[in-house]
């Protein structure tokens, strides 16, 4: 009898916590946004702002413990930074493709593609590449801590 309350608890358990997940996902980040609509919104502003060479908002929406592998090598958020703000990397456009946002709670990855126009020490590294990005809600705000890139098709 015991088992079978239980297996009735967790029949009755199951599809309330695939709700409550569910909802999690589409609850406002701000405003009316939508977790999704907000990282996908970043990624732009990221993507923008390298462009504009806005090294305020690369600094908002990086983590301070944010980590990378970028072009086959691993970075710290202070050494991209400096690669930026030096000019050894230089983007004169990014056009961002579809992205797919999965959210898990306090975290989320970003997958998607780009086409930019950009240069690492005067060599031209145009081109296609694809991207992943995890985000994580720390004190209510969103930031990327860890990004992969490889060129794409």
């Amino acid at each position: 009898m015991k088992r079978l309350l239980a297996i009735a608890l967790l029949a009755l358990l199951v599809p309330s916590l695939a709700m409550a997940q569910a909802q999690e996902k589409r609850a406002p980040a701000k405003g009316n946004e939508t977790v999704e609509q907000t990282l996908t919104q970043m990624e732009r502003e990221w993507a923008n702002a390298y462009v504009k060479k806005d090294w305020a908002t690369v600094d908002r929406i990086l983590a301070d413990d944010y980590a990378a592998i970028l072009g086959g090598k691993d970075q710290t958020k202070a050494e991209l930074m400096d690669e930026l703000k030096s000019g050894f990397v230089k983007y004169t456009s990014i056009t961002t493709g579809k992205m797919r946002v999965r959210v898990f709670g306090n975290a989320a990855v970003v997958t998607g593609s780009d086409d930019e126009k950009s240069s690492r020490k005067d060599m031209d590294t145009s081109g296609h590449y694809v991207w992943t990005d995890v985000f994580v809600n720390r004190q209510g705000r969103w930031q990327v801590v860890a990004s992969q890139e490889g060129a794409g098709e």
